[in-house]
């Protein structure tokens, strides 16, 4: 085998995400033949021993992709320093070996989150250049009006910066309620709470209900399953680049 960048082997070998992999070497937490090793170093694992934090790396894990329906109340998080409950306490104990969160889901938030052992599937549907499409049902308090709702499309202000624009449609509307679809293409902290409060409609709930093509569907919450191989191969190419 040839010698490739640590980072690579670290995500190919499902201890964590290329990004995260990336922070480790700079925290010199990565030797190579007991030798610190430093970002932008590279190995190869058919003679080279790299180990990190101790442990040696273990040879690739088998690909793995699973949409879970996270329920509220539960941590996009692999652990936890308060102890709350986790992503990977949904997922049975054999396959959670470098399974992490793509992305996050908020705390009080609930539905369609993706994990993966793949540190290259996680840098492509987080990278911003890939822009995919994520959807959501948002329950916000009161009644919109249409030209609101047209400053969300197109676009609020958050820290100074302009969101992108956004898919925004009227689903139901009730006594003091409203039920709205939402889709983005970028996924700011918060993002959506932010929007509804700056435009003076708090939201009351909100879930996701699709990740690009993979969608939801009849999952049940607090369940799990994996991608079947053509939705795999549809997320891995489809991709909305930016000129």
């Amino acid at each position: 085998m040839s010698r490739q960048r640590l980072q690579k082997l670290i995500a190919a070998a499902g201890v964590c995400s290329r990004r995260h992999a990336e922070d480790l070497l700079r925290e010199g937490r990565v030797k190579v033949n007991q030798v610190t090793a430093g970002l932008g170093d590279q190995a190869d694992p058919s003679i080279d021993r790299i180990e990190v934090d101790g442990c040696p790396l273990s040879q690739p894990s088998s690909p793995g992709l699973i949409l879970l329906n996270k329920p509220p109340g539960v941590i996009s998080s692999c652990s936890d320093p308060q102890g709350r409950k986790t992503v990977l306490d949904l997922i049975p104990e054999s396959l959670r070996r470098g399974l992490h969160p793509i992305g996050r889901l908020d705390g009080d938030s609930r539905g369609a989150l993706l994990l993966t052992n793949q540190g290259a599937i996680t840098l492509q549907l987080t990278h911003p250049r890939y822009a995919h499409r994520k959807t959501y049902k948002v329950l916000v308090r009161g009644k919109p009006k249409s030209t609101t709702l047209q400053r969300w499309r197109n676009g609020v202000s958050l820290d100074g910066i302009p969101t992108q624009p956004a898919e925004v449609s009227l689903l139901k509307q009730g006594a003091n309620q409203s039920l709205l679809q939402v889709i983005l293409t970028e996924g700011r902290n918060r993002q959506i709470r932010r929007v509804a409060d700056a435009l003076g409609h708090p939201v009351l709930d909100l879930q996701r209900t699709a990740i690009s093509s993979i969608d939801l569907g009849s999952l049940p919450e607090g369940h799990w399953r994996e991608l079947t191989g053509s939705e795999w191969t549809s997320i891995r190419l489809e991709r909305n680049e930016c000129p």
